[in-house]
């Protein structure tokens, strides 16, 4: 077989060499030890929380080494890319403060080593295919318009068999023999009726021979050398996602891969595409998928459709995208919480991340770890951060609040720094949801009165202690005067001012100073559970404070009578 002629026949029109390519893409010039990393994604829908891991680690990688990470779009199959979406990927992933050295951007595309969309990188691809032809390695198959069509959705990244696929070694490999069987006056035939080819590459490997290999995660690993012929460029001439990659990341000089564990089994395939096209491979990192926890106790791997999967979810639920980080950076370095807890002021950025303090059994997605570490990160933030960054959310997700959070920007302020600062700050919310339902007991017109009275609350003196209260309540008294008026009006009518005393022997009073202050906070701030209560009211005004007592009053003399 003249390989060099049936490559000419099958792409007469390529006249570039691998050669011209590895000029135009030289190496890069970086410091040693630094990392060229890249997030590939398929423009098919929104930035997955199990994609946003591997991208944090990508950036960490490059950056904390001095290196480059870029974002290159995998739009090799049209018929599943939504449109907007790789604008909307970058829109996402820029909220969250990931920043690319080089890619697609919604400007366009910036750096030297693209195009970074694998649709306008066809010639490219081409190039190298031609040259696996002419050494032969790599060979047409010509098929119906039906069959042409099963091979061009056969592209699946995770490529899973089937028990029948396996059971069935013997005829698949019989027909891969037959294709590979064909006579150059079959190919100038066909490709004169205008007939469409698939481009195969051919497997030199043994299913029963082992490969060593090491992943920068999992330590060595053996896996079967590749035995099957698969497809290098759909009928259509666009690539697979086997072939792209490979050739895309030795062009743009990646040096490291990181991708999900369902990758491993199409690992020899990218590994033997690597030497049959004389490159040398990157190192792969191989991360365990993301679980969650199910109610019955199990695991499962966290997908698409489970809540908190869409990293727009954080945005409308209100995370503020530095607690997100912050979650994720638990995920991605077992370490990560006792630096962080040692270096309070340290931005993650300095974080010394390290490959090998990754887990190799994989992460629990865990929402409530989340909100817990979302409530500490917010509780340092100072009010002017939180004010601005929850006007502009509210302005997308809460209109009228909005207006009220412009309307008087001090009060706001002054609501949000309650027991902000010191070394043991409130932690009350921890997303901008939980801060507008927080801050609604200070407007009037989003206070309501949420919590009854316990039972056994006496109504009688509910009613006398707020009277008593809004008589000898002043704006002018400090925090200690407020208080002992609190208790002196609660002793009057039998509630222990002393808690000590109390404990000692509370069945001598009709309850503690605890209580009278429970049924005056429930009054001004309608629950149970609020702020200071001496803040609270100093920050409402003399006014609201008047009008709330004076309604809970009229509301438990209605109800006694």
């Amino acid at each position: 077989m003249d390989y060099k002629y049936l490559s000419e026949l099958l792409f007469p029109d390529v006249t570039g060499t691998p050669e011209e390519l590895e000029s135009k893409y030289p190496e890069r010039s970086l410091p040693e030890g630094a990392a060229v990393t890249r997030f590939a994604p398929s423009p098919t829908g929104f930035v997955h929380f199990g994609g946003f891991f591997p991208v944090m680690v990508g950036e960490r990688l490059a950056h904390r080494s001095g290196g480059v990470f870029y974002l290159r779009i995998e739009d090799t199959d049209s018929r599943r890319e939504v449109e907007g979406a790789a604008e909307a990927l970058v829109r996402t992933l820029a909220h969250y403060g990931v920043s690319f050295d080089e890619g697609v951007t919604t400007e366009g595309e910036v750096g030297a080593y693209g195009p970074y969309r694998q649709s306008r990188r066809v010639d490219i691809y081409h190039i190298y295919a031609k040259k696996l032809v002419a050494e032969g390695k790599a060979y047409p198959v010509f098929s119906t318009d039906d069959e042409l069509d099963a091979i061009n959705t056969a592209d699946k990244k995770a490529e899973i068999k089937s028990v029948d696929w396996e059971r069935d070694a013997e005829a698949r490999r019989e027909l891969m023999m037959s294709r590979r069987e064909f006579k150059i006056e079959d190919v100038e035939a066909e490709l004169a009726a205008g007939h469409k080819f698939a481009l195969y590459v051919i497997a030199d490997g043994d299913g029963e021979r082992r490969i060593k290999f090491t992943d920068l995660v999992r330590g060595t690993l053996e896996l079967p050398e590749n035995d099957e012929d698969f497809v290098l460029l759909k009928s259509d001439g666009v690539p697979t996602y086997h072939f792209a990659h490979v050739v895309d990341d030795h062009l743009m000089r990646t040096t490291h891969v990181i991708r999900g564990e369902e990758w491993l089994p199409s690992l020899p395939k990218h590994l033997m595409l690597f030497r049959y096209l004389g490159l040398r491979a990157p190192k792969y990192m191989h991360i365990s998928q993301l679980m969650k926890l199910c109610e019955d106790g199990s695991k499962k791997k966290l997908s698409k459709r489970d809540m908190g999967a869409n990293m727009d979810d954080y945005k409308r639920l209100g995370y503020d995208p530095s607690s997100v980080i912050e979650y994720v950076m638990t995920l991605i370095n077992s370490n990560y919480e006792e630096w962080h807890a040692q270096n309070r002021d340290k931005s993650y950025t300095e974080f010394p991340f390290s490959v090998k303090k990754m887990s190799v059994s994989g992460c629990l997605f865990d929402i409530k770890k989340l909100d817990d570490v979302s409530k500490d990160v917010v509780s340092r933030m100072t009010a002017d951060y939180i004010y601005n960054a929850l006007t502009e959310w509210a302005e997308k997700y809460s209109t009228e609040f909005a207006q009220l959070l412009k309307r008087d920007a001090d009060f706001a302020k002054a609501v949000i720094s309650i027991g902000r600062g010191g070394k043991k700050p409130r932690k009350d919310y921890g997303t901008w949801v939980e801060l507008v339902d927080y801050m609604s007991m200070f407007y009037d017109e989003t206070f309501e009165v949420r919590d009854e009275y316990p039972d056994g609350t006496d109504i009688c003196d509910a009613a006398a202690i707020i009277d008593e209260f809004s008589a000898s309540y002043s704006e002018e008294d400090d925090a200690g005067a407020w208080f002992e008026k609190v208790k002196a009006i609660g002793e009057a009518h039998g509630y222990c001012p002393d808690m000590k005393a109390y404990r000692a022997d509370p069945s001598a009073y009709k309850g503690s100073v605890a209580d009278v202050s429970m049924i005056l906070r429930v009054a001004v701030t309608g629950r149970l559970n609020s702020p200071d209560l001496y803040t609270v009211m100093h920050i409402i005004g003399k006014r609201a404070v008047f009008a709330r007592l004076d309604s809970m009053r009229a509301k438990l003399t209605d109800s006694n009578t």
